[in-house]
């Protein structure tokens, strides 16, 4: 027989059984219509951006979201070099977007973990609103269409460092080049700033500016390590131009210009540009072409010779090197006024008329020539060391100008009746003056005016009288 005491403490058990199964119950059918109410939806209390998606389908997320990142594709980014547009690449071509599609990705993965336990938890807390899940969005963009700007750029930009190069044989530097620095783009910069300026792209920003750095490549041998003449950086050039010249008058130019290549002047030598080019004539290779000779052009060996005397002229003045002797032309020769004003030529002609300067720098003097045959031009480049001189050249003044004289006919009885020859042409006569100042540790250490009288020229025709 049952006592009363066995009969409640069962119907208590009774009852927490039926409890425990009515809230199975209703937990199970809460789940399971949820389950039905969430099939593809994401579950309530998610918010990306501070937007709210819960019971959205995912598709329906994406849409409402993608709204506020339309800009991002209309933003342009332009690549400037050296003060000028190299590229513009449009947000589309970078894909720039929000990592949206992810984080919607994950959002929807809440409330459907693989552990069961977990999974009822985030049930709950999502349903009940008893936590909120929320996802910030980042930028991101595709790295590619940027790599392939910047290989552009190192291929079109960079290029390396050249040690400097210096070998001396019998008096002659006979192999010379000076240290050159190298380019690379920054590209640690580079990617720097494109993180930043695609991190923090606004609507009201949509042009951005990302400026190409670049960094300078040292090279491992200098000037100054390999050689013991103090030669260190270039510090002066002289140039000319001799457009319209004779192929025999650029012949010899060349011939005498390379004379000068890799010579070396000693501090406080007195250089002769006569001692240096030695002997002009037809025995050391030159050829007949037009020169001034007893006041008349002829043609004689070495015609063009005064544009390299005239080069090295420019180069010292440029140099702030002390002028010994400098003559001027009988006349104004067009080929020394191709690429600026009169007065700045030198005429020489061995052994009395000659070109001279000191070398009064504190190291010795290299001289290095280019020809550039194309266009034409001679530069003469001084090597050496520099120190705090300062070179001043006035601008040239040209007074007591004059015209040609007037054409002169001569007879010649080789040439055949009824041809004529021009043998001389006019030009026109002139004064010029210019100033020459050097100025070093604040004094003045040369004022020297050059002076030149171009005398007034006439044209010479040779008639033939021949039958």
């Amino acid at each position: 027989m049952i006592s009363k005491s066995q009969k409640k403490h069962s119907y208590k058990l009774n009852t927490k059984l039926l409890l425990l199964i009515c809230l199975f119950f209703f937990i199970t059918i809460f789940f399971y219509l949820n389950k039905i109410n969430f099939r593809d939806r994401i579950y309530p209390n998610i918010y990306i951006d501070g937007e709210p998606i819960g019971g959205l389908f995912q598709s329906l997320s994406y849409q409402q979201l993608i709204k506020k990142e339309r800009y991002l594709s209309k933003t342009t980014i332009t690549f400037i070099y050296q003060n000028a547009p190299m590229a513009t690449l449009s947000g589309q071509q970078i894909n720039i977007h929000r990592n949206i599609k992810n984080l919607i990705s994950e959002s929807y993965k809440i409330g459907r973990h693989p552990n069961l336990f977990i999974r009822i938890y985030q049930q709950l807390i999502t349903l009940m609103k008893l936590k909120k899940y929320s996802f910030i969005s980042k930028i991101e963009y595709n790295v590619k269409p940027l790599q392939e700007l910047i290989d552009i750029a190192q291929q079109r930009y960079e290029y390396p460092s050249i040690n400097a190069l210096f070998k001396f044989k019998d008096g002659r530097v006979i192999n010379f080049s000076p240290e050159k620095n190298g380019l690379q783009i920054d590209k640690i910069r580079f990617w720097r700033e494109i993180e930043k300026i695609i991190s923090n792209l606004k609507q009201d920003e949509l042009n951005q500016v990302v400026v190409l750095h670049t960094i300078v490549i040292q090279p491992e041998i200098t000037l100054k390590q390999i050689n013991k003449f103090g030669i260190r950086e270039l510090i002066a050039e002289g140039k000319s131009n001799y457009t319209h010249s004779i192929p025999e008058r650029i012949y010899n130019l060349s011939l005498a210009a390379y004379k000068f290549d890799g010579v070396l002047i000693p501090t406080n030598k007195i250089f002769s540009f006569n001692d240096t080019v030695g002997d002009i004539s037809s025995l050391t290779g030159y050829k007949p072409a037009y020169i001034i000779k007893q006041g008349k052009t002829v043609l004689g060996d070495g015609g063009g010779v005064c544009q390299v005397s005239t080069t090295l002229f420019r180069a010292a003045l440029n140099a702030g090197l002390p002028i010994n002797e400098r003559h001027a032309h009988a006349y104004r020769v067009s080929y020394y006024e191709n690429d600026g004003q009169p007065g700045f030529d030198a005429t020489v002609f061995a052994p009395t008329v000659d070109l001279k300067f000191t070398n009064n720098t504190p190291a010795y003097i290299l001289i290095q020539v280019e020809n550039d045959k194309d266009n034409n031009l001679l530069t003469f480049k001084f090597y050496g060391q520099k120190d705090d001189r300062h070179v001043i050249i006035s601008p040239v003044s040209i007074y007591n100008i004059q015209p040609p004289l007037p054409s002169e006919n001569q007879n010649d009885p080789i040439l055949k009746k009824g041809i004529v020859k021009q043998i001389d042409f006019p030009a026109w006569g002139a004064k010029t003056v210019f100033n020459y100042q050097v100025v070093a540790k604040k004094d003045i250490s040369q004022n020297v005016k050059f002076y030149s009288n171009y005398q007034p020229w006439r044209a010479v025709f040779l008639v033939g009288q021949a039958d």
